[in-house]
């Protein structure tokens, strides 16, 4: 790891979106890693207002345009947080001009858009990384410890996830960017249900499922842009997992991980409901208790806390990462690149799914 003396990485973020102030807050908060030195937007005077109004270094820069970002020599790396219908231009022009790519998701709208950006990003030898950030929370890899003992919990058996919010009402449905067709064509499957599908894989070890099967009933907007789907996937091995995502349910963010001799449950896995402490619940051996009242033993509920938020980490890893790049020249971390990719794969096979009347779809990576 590059030395604690070591020049934070310089971010440009490229576009004022709303997430953008949650993430420009965890550059902020890990100055020995990461710090921000310009803001892009379509006008100088809204880049200049978001700079103000989220505590940007009064040396930021901001810029009326995105590509003066790109063209600044002070900047390292870029968090792109555009409509998906903009990643691949703005994706690949940053890698072009040697920037690292923090990419919001869903990263692009199909794989073919993606491998342009992987492409760029390998060929400039420049990190990648999806900005899925509870990937990033110490939670994850103590559930990850908990499914992979065999004893505990033994051979995966089934997945089931959730990430549903009707947040927004009336004004989101109809003037969001995420319900637009020639922004977000993808709708709640790319916003939502990215995370669903990126849980089923990473309880897999990132197994990529033999068939996909949309559900039927999704529901559409006029527009035709997806407000709520489903779908099962069927694995080699015989696992199975399906997932739900929805514009217009309960925000709900939910693991359901099924083994032979266990099974764990998380209730906040996209956004812990408290942002230092994430809890999970784990059952190993449950069999009922005496007149089946009740479950022996009871479920286990395990808490996790972290003295940064799930974003700050993922900023600080992503920064830890080009900081090899720059000061020892490492090669780029592949792994995010591949699990990217994996994840926009099955999102395709939903996709195509629900084109073809809820037919199976083979995944082919």
């Amino acid at each position: 790891m590059a030395a604690e003396t070591s020049t934070p990485v310089r971010f440009g973020i490229i576009g004022c979106a709303n997430i953008a102030r949650k993430v420009s807050r965890a550059i902020l908060l890990s100055p020995k890693y990461s710090t921000i030195v310009a803001i892009g937007s379509r006008s100088v005077d809204k880049a200049a207002a978001f700079a103000k109004n989220n505590g940007f270094p009064a040396s930021a820069k901001a810029y009326g345009s995105y590509d003066a970002v790109l063209e600044d020599p002070e900047v390292d790396a870029v968090y792109i947080p555009l409509p998906t219908s903009l990643h691949l231009q703005w994706a690949v022009l940053a890698a072009r001009k040697k920037k690292h790519v923090l990419l919001e998701k869903p990263v692009a709208l199909n794989v073919g858009q993606l491998d342009e950006i992987l492409a760029a990003c390998e060929s400039s030898g420049v990190q990648y990384m999806d900005a899925t950030m509870w990937m990033h929370h110490p939670r994850t890899p103590h559930m990850k410890d908990y499914i992979s003992d065999a004893h505990r919990f033994g051979q995966l058996k089934a997945v089931h996830s959730i990430f549903s919010y009707n947040c927004g009402g009336a004004e989101f449905l109809k003037n969001d960017i995420r319900v637009k067709p020639d922004l977000d064509a993808l709708g709640a499957l790319g916003d939502a249900g990215w995370y669903c599908i990126r849980a089923i894989l990473w309880a897999s070890d990132y197994q990529l499922p033999k068939t996909v099967t949309a559900l039927r009933d999704v529901e559409f907007n006029e527009a035709g842009v997806i407000l709520s789907c489903g779908a099962s996937l069927r694995f080699e091995d015989g696992k199975l997992a399906t997932f739900y995502c929805s514009f217009l349910s309960n925000l709900t963010m939910e693991i359901s991980v099924l083994g032979e001799n266990g099974f764990l449950r998380v209730h906040d896995f996209v956004i812990p409901f408290q942002e230092n402490v994430g809890q999970f619940y784990a059952n190993s051996n449950t069999k009922f208790g005496d007149l089946s009242i009740g479950v022996e033993p009871a479920p286990a509920e395990c808490i996790v806390k972290t003295d940064l938020p799930q974003e700050a980490l993922m900023v600080k890893e992503f920064s830890s990462l080009v900081r090899k790049i720059k000061e020892f020249g490492s090669e780029s971390e592949k792994k995010w690149a591949i699990i990217s990719r994996k994840t926009q794969v099955v999102v395709d096979a939903v996709k195509a799914s629900i084109d073809k009347d809820f037919q199976p779809i083979d995944v082919v990576y």
